[in-house]
């Protein structure tokens, strides 16, 4: 399991990020990103404190666990500036927080955030044709979610992903233990989700590229 969209106790999760990685480990995962929510009041705060935890935990984990963020209810014009001071302060994942129908998202955050240049919108919600092409265009990942509420669409999300060769990959949004999840429940959700078996692994294979995109930053 690759997981890039988990949630830590620099923001709203329980977990510190020793101890995320360390369950995340036990049940499988070969990967992680910790993407922490930010906005303008504490990007500076949350990225440095995780990319300093991840490099002292380097060669004592079984895991690749890789420092990001997650922007988060930042107005559209304010998206792309905050994209490029996640990428400055060493975020090497960095996830904007997509028109879910589970929270009032301001329009146009979908657009903006492919615009950017983010590695992935999360919960894109009902997302338009128009940002779903631009997305294809700008080589943006949507994410299938295994979290409540955001998940509602995630039928949407993956049929028209799939009709418009948008990439797909698949994220918990893990909050508190329990929201982890083996590479078999990742499967089954993404069956849910209106996918073909025969989809699936390149979807997995998705995330591991966006891991070996990130780690060739460095």
């Amino acid at each position: 399991m690759i997981d890039l969209h988990t949630h830590s106790l620099f923001s709203d999760g329980e977990l510190l990020p020793a101890e995320l990685i360390r369950r995340a480990s036990v049940i499988g995962y070969k990967a992680i990103a910790i993407t922490d929510h930010v906005d303008q009041s504490n990007i500076d705060m949350v990225i440095p404190r995780i990319v300093k935890a991840l490099k002292l935990l380097k060669g004592h984990i079984p895991i690749t666990a890789l420092p990001g963020a997650e922007i988060t209810h930042v107005p559209p014009a304010l998206i792309s500036s905050l994209v490029k001071e996640a990428r400055q302060l060493g975020a090497k994942i960095v996830v904007v927080h997509g028109e879910t129908i589970a929270e009032p998202v301001e329009q146009g955050t979908n657009k903006a955030a492919i615009g950017a240049g983010a590695d992935i919108l999360s919960h894109p919600g009902l997302i338009s044709t128009e940002d779903l092409l631009f997305a294809k265009e700008k080589g943006v990942a949507l994410e299938i979610t295994s979290r409540k509420g955001h998940s509602l669409a995630n039928g949407h999300v993956a049929k028209e992903a799939i009709k418009f060769g948008v990439p797909l990959v698949m994220n918990t949004d893990t909050h508190s233990p329990t929201d982890l999840i083996t590479r078999e429940t990742a499967r089954k959700i993404l069956l849910a989700s209106g996918i073909d078996e025969n989809r699936i692994e390149s979807i997995f294979e998705n995330s591991k590229a966006i891991v070996e995109k990130a780690l060739r930053r460095d």
